[in-house]
């Protein structure tokens, strides 16, 4: 299903669509494609931009394996994307103290975010998630991010740019044909994004979920689109299908 113009509607549609969208994607992740030891949960909370999907760990894994069941390792598979961007750490910054929050039923390994229209509503929600989503990059959270809205006079380059723009400065541009973006970092010692530009009409990419700094699975982002999709009410749908030539 390609993605649609959601600018075509109001953003408590987006809403609609949002929050179905998170419960398929825990519901896809916990069907097996998350290996035994982690569990996804939608995060339910009020104030400020929250995480959409965790993706946690329920206990000591076994680091020594390459491909755990479920999962692909870096080094034999890398991942793949248009873009990929890296940073390295600084050591001492790495072995500082730290104050590292565990979820009640295990530790946070990985968040999901899909952008919603009031992440970009203005100047301070924006630099609000965007800080955020640095924050637990830093702390060795790794993240999937989701925009599904194009650039605003906020982030005229994208979610990416503002967010790699508080790990390091460096020049980045979205194609001017594809201003849309899904982003994964892995919060490793080296720092990297890799980073696919999508547009109206596209179909989204299956970017990785890295639970350590070694190992991810492919996140099912299309077909968990589509799902939701299918369940968004009829009477709507002519709102949004003639974008994306649907």
């Amino acid at each position: 299903m390609p993605i649609h113009d959601w600018t075509r509607v109001d953003a408590g549609l987006f809403h609609d669509f949002h929050q179905d969208w998170t419960i398929e994607l825990r519901r896809s992740l916990n069907a097996g494609r998350l290996p035994p030891g982690y569990v996804a949960l939608v995060e339910q909370q009020t104030g400020g931009p929250i995480p959409d999907v965790l993706t946690l760990s329920r206990g000591p894994r076994d680091t020594a394996r390459s491909e755990p069941a479920g999962g692909l390792a870096v080094a034999t598979a890398p991942p793949q994307a248009r873009f990929v961007v890296q940073e390295e750490e600084d050591t001492y910054a790495r072995r500082a103290n730290r104050v590292r929050i565990h979820h009640r039923h295990g530790e946070v390994v990985a968040v999901i975010e899909i952008v919603s229209p009031g992440n970009k509503s203005s100047s301070s929600a924006l630099r609000s998630f965007v800080r955020k989503a640095s924050d637990l990059i830093w702390q060795g959270i790794h993240m999937l991010i989701v925009d599904l809205l194009p650039p605003s006079a906020r982030d005229p380059q994208g979610i990416h740019k503002a967010i790699w723009d508080e790990i390091v400065e460096r020049p980045f541009e979205l194609p001017a044909d594809k201003q849309l973006t899904v982003v994964a970092y892995r919060a490793a010692p080296i720092k990297t994004a890799y980073v696919e530009p999508v547009a109206v009409g596209d179909h989204l990419p299956a970017l990785p979920i890295f639970l350590t700094e070694d190992e991810y699975v492919l996140a099912p982002l299309e077909e968990t689109y589509q799902a939701s999709w299918a369940a968004f009410p009829h009477e709507l749908k002519d709102l949004l299908e003639q974008s994306a030539g649907g």
